[in-house]
């Protein structure tokens, strides 16, 4: 380090003292004002920051008595651009001296100062980091105000630019309907497209009919409906409506109705193993039979009497039970309005329960 030091007047105004140089870094000691006049005098001192433009008083109204001095008592460590000032109360009465250490090396670093958005209105110092209306960041590298920080170079330094727009993979139609899906386009997977109602999803508050094994929005239905194996299936009136009511009729999905087409008659009905896990629904007055060897253990079925009378259920079945009981029935009698649910233990073995006698 370079030592250096000399007298200096100090004015009654503010009088710079030492002045940091450029890519130095020092620091003073043995900062003397010596009154060599017959009269008493105060003294003001300040310190200049060039990296925030801000200006600090270390001594206010120190008094220096005449023929003595007053010392500060300790180094004061400067930057690049910083500055020791001073002023008198009485001019010609104070003479400053002092010792500055200055290194070669570059100053030490100075953090950034986040200000958010960018405003004509306010002032900036160095190191100051703005952002600005056209998606960049700037980084003030002197002080200024109103100085735009997209054009006015010598005030900014761009720290970030804005990226440019990406492109995604996955692309659609420019427009779409409320409510409506989306499906793919193709077999890419990267284009999508509107879906169509009655094709793609069941508009709401509209009834649309399917064929059995439909392929509907990538999901098959399996509708038992009635033997012309179609089924209706009714929306729900307004979105996030997901109740459904299954009365027992011949186009509800899950639900079997004899007889199953023409005028209602008396009739006979054996059960098929398309009947497994759906009602059976009996319209009119007659009989189902409960064939032998016909279902395997496990499989389920349940009968639903909707008529004013009772059904016969006849029991082809080698044994037949009522549920609880341990006799087995060839006949037995489902009273009206009931129901009643067969389980079988094997192709040949089947246990009646419900309103059965």
């Amino acid at each position: 380090m370079a030592l250096k030091g000399r007298p200096i007047a100090v004015g009654t105004s503010d009088t710079d003292l030492y002045t940091c140089p450029s890519t130095i870094e020092a620091s003073v000691h043995g900062l003397v004002f010596a009154n060599g006049t017959g009269s008493s005098a105060t003294i003001t001192v300040k310190v200049y920051v060039q990296s925030t433009a801000a200006t600090t008083t270390i001594i206010t109204g120190q008094a220096v008595a005449a023929n003595t001095a007053f010392t500060w008592p300790k180094p004061i460590n400067l930057n690049a651009g910083d500055k020791i000032i001073a002023s008198a109360s009485t001019g010609s009465a104070i003479v400053c001296l002092y010792s500055a250490y200055e290194g070669s090396a570059a100053p030490v670093a100075v953090g950034f100062t986040p200000r958010g958005a960018w405003s004509s209105g306010a002032s900036y110092v160095t190191n100051d980091v703005v952002s600005y209306t056209n998606g960049s960041s700037y980084l003030a590298i002197q002080a200024s105000t109103n100085q735009q920080p997209d054009t006015q170079t010598a005030y900014w330094l761009l720290l970030a630019a804005k990226g440019d727009t990406g492109s995604g993979d996955v692309t659609g139609p420019s427009s779409s309907t409320n409510n409506n899906v989306a499906v793919f386009d193709g077999t890419t997977g990267k284009i999508i497209k509107q879906g169509t109602a009655g094709t793609d999803f069941v508009a709401p508050g509209t009834a649309t009919t399917f064929t059995a094994d439909q392929t509907f929005n990538s999901t098959r239905l399996k509708l038992a409906g009635s033997s012309s194996g179609t089924a209706t299936l009714n929306a729900p009136a307004a979105a996030g409506t997901n109740t459904y009511t299954l009365p027992p009729d011949a186009s509800t999905l899950g639900y079997r109705n004899i007889p199953q087409s023409g005028s209602d008659k008396t009739t006979s009905y054996t059960l098929a193993t398309t009947d497994i896990g759906e009602f059976v629904g009996v319209g009119t007055s007659g009989s189902i039979t409960i064939p032998n060897s016909t279902f395997a253990a496990g499989d389920i079925v349940s009968i639903f009497n909707n008529t004013t009378g009772n059904i016969t259920i006849t029991c082809s079945i080698t044994t037949a039970y009522i549920a609880g009981t341990n006799t087995d029935k060839d006949t037995m009698t489902l009273a009206t309005r009931g129901v009643a649910t067969i389980l079988f233990i094997s192709g040949t073995v089947c246990v009646v329960t419900g309103n059965v006698t």
